[in-house]
């Protein structure tokens, strides 16, 4: 799809010289865990590889800062108090939602303009009860506290919530805790997918799928990707609420690829949340003097670097395209490997297996050091049987040998990392709009939802 250029937008405002009133459509995308690393390493593969003379839509925005995230409790954030802050402007400590420090609840952008008539609609392609989207409608104490997101956003009254499955729906052993009803008493057309979303005629609905998302450069069959997930919700608020609407997009997957130091995951999801943002670009230009979007990042995950010890003054972005499968999935698959072997696995056959999902030795080059370590990783796993230690991160467990062999795709790749949690980093604002000119600069994560709810006019 091929879209306008943004000089060429500019201009055109400019000879219309049409006065900047409050705007009536405002969209904020948060690409979760996207640091400055993140944007570089999917723009070094737009350019390099995809071979785009344009940079990124996103970075072809007038209008670019950068975004402090410390919460109330840490140097270093979670997604809850990051969240909170980005959609309330107010500190909070890490792993609260929608209250202050002191645990007093506060009130989200969202909330604000909805009591104001605005149409609201939040997406994301990870949980909808998660942080980032859960930050603009829930208030708890512990943002583990599922169920009780679950009812709230029922109760939040909102047009549009998407994402993966409610984890408050199911108690441990699967049976129903009742969300899903609850939320159909509330007037929610509950969909599970953008066909059926597409042709509801009630003013609410939630998109759900009750299975996780995946990851972009998983490519699985059947599962709805953000861009036509927002697309849909971008229809649906302007037919029930065409005059006004606040519309939230998160690219969760980011934050979760990151976390699992999984470079080229992460590449193909912020490649994804900014096909995503096309949409909403898309329709500014159509509206050019009545929309704004605002995109940054709740806060950076991994330490991401473009470049590293191993590659040295350059980086590999043409291997990404040979990654087939995410770190999680491939590590899955070797565990499921490991568990079947009736002892016939061999190293040839498992490089033939490595090589069909990552590249490695079919179209990515593996030094004679790199496979003897990964030769040797092989045999204690499979022949020698020895229990070696899963690698644990925030959301994943994964199988020791998996871990070393995306750590070497990773090493060739040019990725490097400094940890497998969140960092202290700061992030990227990119912006359009008219007045949107007071996001270019340094800010503190409490300062973008006051000055957006001020240009609104709330």
């Amino acid at each position: 799809m091929k879209f306008k250029s943004l000089l060429l937008a500019m201009a055109a405002a400019s000879v219309l010289n049409m006065s900047a009133d409050a705007p009536k459509y405002i969209f904020y995308f948060i690409g979760d865990g996207m640091g400055h690393g993140a944007v570089m390493a999917a723009q070094t593969y737009n350019r390099v590889v995809l071979g785009n003379d344009e940079p990124l839509l996103m970075m072809q925005f007038p209008v670019a800062g950068m975004l402090e995230t410390y919460s109330a409790s840490s140097t270093v954030t979670d997604s809850a108090a990051a969240g909170t802050a980005l959609s309330t402007g107010n500190k909070t400590r890490n792993g609260m939602l929608g209250m202050d420090a002191d645990t007093t609840s506060v009130t989200s952008m969202a909330g604000v303009l909805h009591d104001a008539g605005w149409g609201v609609g939040l997406v994301t392609n990870v949980s909808p009860d998660d942080a980032t989207p859960g930050a603009f409608y829930a208030h708890v104490p512990n943002r583990g506290m599922f169920y009780e997101i679950g009812r709230q956003a029922a109760e939040s009254d909102y047009e549009f919530i998407a994402g993966s499955r409610w984890r408050g729906a199911r108690h441990g052993d699967g049976s129903s805790r009742g969300l899903y009803e609850y939320m159909a008493e509330k007037g929610v057309d509950l969909v599970t997918s953008t066909e059926a979303a597409r042709k509801s005629d009630s003013r609410r609905v939630f998109l759900y799928n009750d299975d996780y998302t995946g990851y972009t450069v998983d490519s699985i069959p059947g599962l709805e990707m953000l861009p036509e997930v927002t697309a849909t919700a971008i229809d649906h608020l302007k037919r029930v609420s065409p005059d006004r609407f606040f519309l939230m997009v998160e690219g969760g997957d980011i934050d979760h690829a990151a976390h699992s130091n999984d470079g080229g995951a992460v590449v193909m999801d912020v490649i994804n949340f900014n096909d995503a943002l096309k949409h909403a670009y898309d329709f500014y230009l159509e509206h050019p003097h009545e929309t704004v979007i605002i995109v940054t990042a709740d806060h950076e995950t991994g330490g991401l670097s473009v470049g590293n010890r191993y590659v040295g003054y350059t980086s590999n972005p043409q291997y990404v395209q040979y990654q087939k499968i995410s770190k999680d999935r491939f590590s899955g698959l070797v565990k499921k490997m490991l568990k079947d072997d009736d002892g016939t696995m061999t190293w040839e056959k498992f490089k033939e297996f490595a090589g069909e999902h990552t590249g490695l030795w079919t179209n990515i080059p593996v030094d004679e050091r790199q496979e003897a370590s990964l030769r040797e990783m092989f045999d204690d796993t499979f022949a020698k049987r020895k229990a070696l230690a899963d690698e644990k991160t925030l959301y994943s467990s994964f199988n020791a040998l998996a871990n070393a062999l995306f750590n070497t795709l990773n090493d060739i790749q040019g990725y490097g990392w400094t940890t497998s949690g969140h960092s202290g980093n700061p992030v990227p604002v990119y912006a359009i709009g008219d007045g949107m000119e007071v996001f270019g600069t340094r800010l503190d994560n409490t300062g973008i939802a006051p000055r957006l709810l001020q240009m609104s006019g709330n």
